[in-house]
């Protein structure tokens, strides 16, 4: 009876009209940015998820598990080639659920899987069934390329820890010009309901951003995470990416320190145009009946555990993403949420919000209970996985597989072949100490229930539909 009472609650104090949705994703934006204060101002007013998680942190995979309220198992996407629609040719995507509903639908930027920077410019991995209208900007970060620094060259810029302090304005930048074409897009469509994605391209490498930002960031102030000189003597070796084997990819303590205030400048610089386009929904008085919702693809390592940078692992950093979402007259607005969730778990909340039906075959759940009350009991686990190809450290392919509840994490490789880990987060958030290689009575009941709840969810061991080794 209380679930059905805060539902009633939340429906009456939404607009009679159809809500509007902006989708603003951002890639590879991990959990402690600094000077973000209008990713800020709207979590300030909205519902900020702190133990979100993607199911899977890789840019393709994560997106088409979000964009299909699937998980990787049943999108069968591991990889950054792979379309979804290859295993699953009929599914309705998120976008395109509002679009057949009546809704105008229009993306700016990446929403599907883009190659960055290669693939700015262009369609990327999109989907057309979802939009009606879709717009590919190209700044000069593009036509600058052959500025920017890359400490290791035998890496491309994508893949590497490379950055640029960049001549000129915001508005020549990909996503100063996204920001730009998302208002006008608001400005033409403010009479008619709207889902309208936008996606920012950074901070992903190369981290690019206009010096300016680079300026809130003193090197002086950046400093690497710290962590015990033991602490990878208990890690499987699967645990650590394929692509980032060697600590901090063998670069010197300054260096990664460059790296991480270009980072930091880059998540600024998003913000700054976030910032252009909350500005636009209020001039347009379109705030009181637009759903905003914000997240990203993925968490993100910025030197943890010794070393570990970008994505691609099943700690926490990587693990868990930023999710916000601000519902019109939703009464938990201006708190956080501590509930665990899923990034699952957006596409049945926005079609819940805007009263559709949604696919029977999601495999996420609403999470309008914890948007009227997001301080109310919520017990379920998040559940994420990563596949790994052969190395000279795996002798053969290895699927990783994570569940994650109010005070564990356990994970296995190939079911355990490849190696467990289990963390109690009440003792150790930073995940130092792997209580699965010597368990007591106590942690060796937990694995046991935990394996018993994540197997139910997801496969342990490698798929048998097709992947590309060379882009896991």
């Amino acid at each position: 009876m209380l679930a059905v009472s805060l539902c009633s609650a939340l429906v009456s104090s939404l607009p009679a009209e159809p809500v509007n949705i902006l989708f603003i994703a951002i890639d590879d934006l991990g959990n402690d940015a600094t000077h973000t204060p209008h990713i800020d101002r709207l979590a300030a007013s909205g519902v900020r998820f702190d133990r979100a998680y993607n199911q899977i942190p890789l840019c393709n995979p994560s997106r088409a598990s979000v964009l299909t309220g699937r998980r990787p198992d049943a999108t069968q996407v591991y990889d950054l080639d792979r379309h979804f629609r290859e295993a699953l040719p009929d599914v309705v995507t998120l976008p395109q659920l509002f679009r057949h509903n009546g809704w105008f639908t229009a993306r700016v930027g990446k929403i599907y899987h883009y190659d960055v920077p290669n693939g700015i410019g262009t369609d990327g991995l999109d989907d057309k069934p979802s939009w009606q209208l879709v717009v590919n900007p190209q700044g000069r970060d593009v036509t600058d390329e052959k500025l920017i620094t890359n400490p290791t060259p035998q890496k491309s810029v994508s893949a590497a820890l490379s950055w640029l302090a960049a001549e000129g304005t915001d508005e020549e930048q990909t996503d100063g010009m996204i920001a730009t074409e998302a208002i006008q897009l608001l400005e033409k469509h403010r009479d008619e309901p709207f889902f309208l994605g936008v996606g920012f391209f950074r901070p992903h490498t190369p981290f690019v951003a206009p010096k300016k930002y680079f300026d809130l960031h003193p090197l002086d102030s950046i400093h690497l995470p710290e962590a015990p000189a033991d602490d990878r003597s208990d890690i499987p070796a699967a645990a650590f990416a394929h692509n980032n084997p060697t600590p901090h990819y063998g670069l010197d303590e300054l260096t990664c320190r460059q790296a991480l205030q270009a980072y930091r400048a880059s998540v600024s610089f998003v913000d700054a145009q976030i910032g252009r386009v909350l500005d636009a929904l209020d001039r347009l008085q379109l705030t009181d009946h637009t759903l905003v919702v914000l997240w990203s693809d993925h968490g993100y390592h910025l030197g943890e555990h010794l070393g570990i940078w970008q994505k691609r692992t099943l700690f926490e950093e990587s693990a868990r993403a930023p999710l916000i979402i601000r519902a019109p007259g939703a009464k938990g607005n201006g708190q956080a949420c501590q509930g665990i969730v899923e990034f699952v778990d957006i596409y049945p909340t926005l079609t819940d919000l805007a009263s559709l039906t949604p696919p029977t075959t999601l495999d996420g759940r609403t999470l309008r209970p914890l948007l009227n009350d997001p301080a109310q009991k919520w017990d379920h686990p998040a559940i994420t996985q990563i596949l790994r190809p052969a190395d000279d450290r795996i002798s053969t392919q290895v699927m990783g597989r994570t569940i994650r509840t109010e005070r564990w994490r356990y994970t296995e490789w190939n079911a355990g072949a490849n190696g467990r880990e289990l963390y109690d987060h009440e003792k150790d958030p930073h995940e130092f100490q792997n209580l699965a290689l010597k368990p007591n009575h106590e942690t060796s009941l937990v694995i046991q229930e935990l394996h018993g709840r994540m197997k139910t969810k997801i496969h342990g061991t490698p798929p048998t539909s097709p992947v590309n080794p060379k882009r896991l």
